[in-house]
């Protein structure tokens, strides 16, 4: 700058001084944030319950009479089993959840700052000049 200043201290060329300002241009590009895998996991539990369970017998009780006609100590006894509870375990399944997955886009406001440059020209006299302007 200084070298286009001496130019006009010679009275002989104009000058001729290029402004810059700076502008704002806003440009966006769409990048990937995440990288998901959604899947369903199985997963076991051990349950243990007390069932009662019935059961039905025929006791036949034997009792032996000695010749005397007296009850002896001696009791025979016969147990025959004739019906009883099984345990059956069926599983069933329940829902649980009903779990949706879905992309969902969202618009927001972003306030950006940013600070811009501008030239301007400064013109410094030295002496008294009086100064026209059109």
């Amino acid at each position: 700058m200084s070298e286009q200043l001496d130019k006009l201290n010679d009275y002989n060329d104009d000058v001729t001084f290029k402004l810059h300002k700076e502008e704002l241009q806003v440009s966006k590009e769409w990048v990937e944030t995440a990288n998901i895998k959604v899947f369903k996991k199985s997963y076991t539990e051990e349950k243990q319950i007390l069932v009662p369970v019935r059961r039905e017998e025929l006791i036949i009780e034997k009792k032996i009479i000695n010749s005397e006609g007296k009850m002896d100590e001696n009791i025979e006894t016969i147990r025959i089993p004739l019906r009883e509870d099984r345990i059956e375990v069926t599983l069933h399944p329940t829902l649980l959840e009903d779990v949706e997955i879905y992309r969902n886009q969202y618009e927001e406001i972003k306030h950006v700052i940013e600070t811009l440059k501008e030239e301007k020209v400064h013109i410094e006299t030295i002496g008294d000049i009086k100064f026209n302007s059109h």
